[in-house]
């Protein structure tokens, strides 16, 4: 007979890691080094110190360090939103009259809504201690708004965020969250930067891009005295930080005597996903275990599915490093789709390698199957999931349904990295039935191709 275990399982506070895991440092081959645009040659600490704070650097072009310690300061403020909870989905696997074992990570329970504070709370503390006094940052659905706005509010930090225009105009209350944490909150593409004002002039209705917002950030913050920039996902040192949920994962599953045999995470930039998968990848690559690991993103912003594996621009201004990523192009512009914090035209680099290396899968699914997956979820489970993480959930009761078919009771864990009470307009929209997809035609994306960065040598 199965053990029984709790609905929600917690870690006590003396079980929470006080290390960050470096998924680099296992891997045999690294990912491709960061390119300065303007020398063509692997960017130094040099290159990145007048935009990011001088520990977030070295942390960022670290390939071989494999733990960092987690500040004290920063374990201190984790403690009041962490260890976040394990949660089994009982309800749903009676639902789905499935075999399999479906858990949950629930990374919602703090005012941000989502995982992000996890690593803004750590940039806000490197920038504090470095005397900074201002960040710039850009949103897409808000929540890396919101976290970083509480961040900054802790440490008295300035703070200037640049938020997607669609995301701006459909999430008013997001802005209103992060004026309260004292953020100064601007809808991108905005008139207050010369890359924005170049874009507004290209195309003066655009809905915006997370491609735009970064583009903006950068500008303002090393145009600001005693400025920096701070960015909610796609970079390793948030990778690095958001290793956390999957630390906290593996140590509760431990506990329960429990493994996942399936590993299922939305994509947009790759901070939850990345973050998830961390120590279960570390197992994976030092041949102990050996779990599928599903991406899953958005059709309307299809990176990893249908992008291309190539040096791009991080941004749509042209005025960050060149990755080594699956892009659709830094010109690419999604379709203004409810799925926010995903629609970002590339994916991180480390994320990227692995699924190159065939060590992850990918699947891009349409937002009225999310929205039927979460609103399916949330009458079962008593938890509105945000859109993002919805795609996840898309994916888990899929894989639960083939456990059904075959028989096999695999044990299932995907993240829940965000709550959806502002998206109601989203699930409005579904509930009345005026939501439409929104899939870019191979010609649309043929554009971005066409506009790929050459790097002689290399691409």
């Amino acid at each position: 007979m199965e053990k029984k275990v709790p609905y929600r399982f917690y870690l006590t506070e003396d079980q929470m890691p006080t290390q960050w895991y470096n998924l680099r440092a296992d891997m045999k081959e690294k990912p491709e080094p960061l390119i300065n645009p303007a020398t063509m040659k692997p960017v130094t600490a040099d290159d990145l110190t007048p935009i990011f704070c001088d520990e977030l650097v070295k942390q960022e072009l670290d390939n071989d360090t494999r733990y960092f310690d987690i500040p004290e300061e920063v374990l201190e403020y984790y403690k009041v939103f962490r260890p976040s909870p394990l949660i089994r989905a009982y309800n749903l696997e009676k639902a789905l009259d499935t075999p399999a074992k479906i858990y949950f990570k629930f990374e919602g329970n703090n005012t941000s809504g989502s995982h992000k504070l996890n690593s803004a709370i750590a940039q806000a503390y490197y920038a504090k201690e470095q005397g900074i006094s201002h960040l710039t940052t850009e949103t897409g659905a808000g929540q890396w708004g919101t976290a970083l706005s509480e961040a900054c509010a802790y440490y008295d930090i300035d703070l200037t965020v640049y938020m997607v225009k669609s995301s701006y105009e459909q999430k008013p209350f997001r802005k209103s969250i992060m004026n309260v944490f004292k953020a100064n909150v601007i809808p991108s593409p905005s008139n207050t930067t010369e890359v924005g004002r170049m874009i507004l002039e290209r195309d003066p209705n655009t809905s915006g891009s997370l491609g735009c917002a970064i583009s903006e950030a950068v500008e303002k913050a090393v145009n600001t005295p005693n400025s920096r920039y701070s960015l909610g996902s796609a970079l390793n040192q948030v990778l690095l930080h958001q290793s956390i949920i999957g630390l906290e994962s593996k140590k509760a599953m431990e506990l329960l005597d429990e493994y996942p045999d399936i590993i299922i995470g939305c994509a947009g930039g790759g901070s939850n996903l990345g973050g998830l998968i961390a120590p279960f990848m570390q197992d994976k690559l030092l041949g102990k275990a050996n779990p599928r690991v599903i991406a899953v993103e958005p059709a309307s912003c299809p990176t990893l599915t249908r992008g291309k594996y190539a040096y791009d621009y991080c941004d749509t201004g042209k005025v960050t490093p060149l990755a080594k990523m699956y892009t659709l192009g830094g010109d690419f512009i999604p379709s203004a789709d409810h799925s926010g914090g995903l629609r970002f035209h590339g994916m991180n680099s480390i994320l990227s390698k692995l699924y190159h290396d065939g060590l992850m899968e990918a699947i891009a699914v349409k937002q009225t199957e999310v929205f039927e997956a979460a609103t399916y979820f949330a009458r079962l489970e008593s938890i509105l999931p945000a859109p993002e993480s919805s795609h996840a959930i898309y994916a888990a009761i899929e894989e639960a349904k083939k456990c059904k078919e075959t028989g096999e009771a695999k044990t299932i864990l995907f993240g829940l990295t965000g709550t959806g009470y502002f998206d109601l307009k989203a699930y409005e929209s579904f509930l009345d039935q005026t939501m439409v997809d929104n899939i870019p035609t191979d010609e649309e994306l043929k554009c971005g191709f066409d506009h790929l960065p050459k790097i002689p040598g290399i691409q």
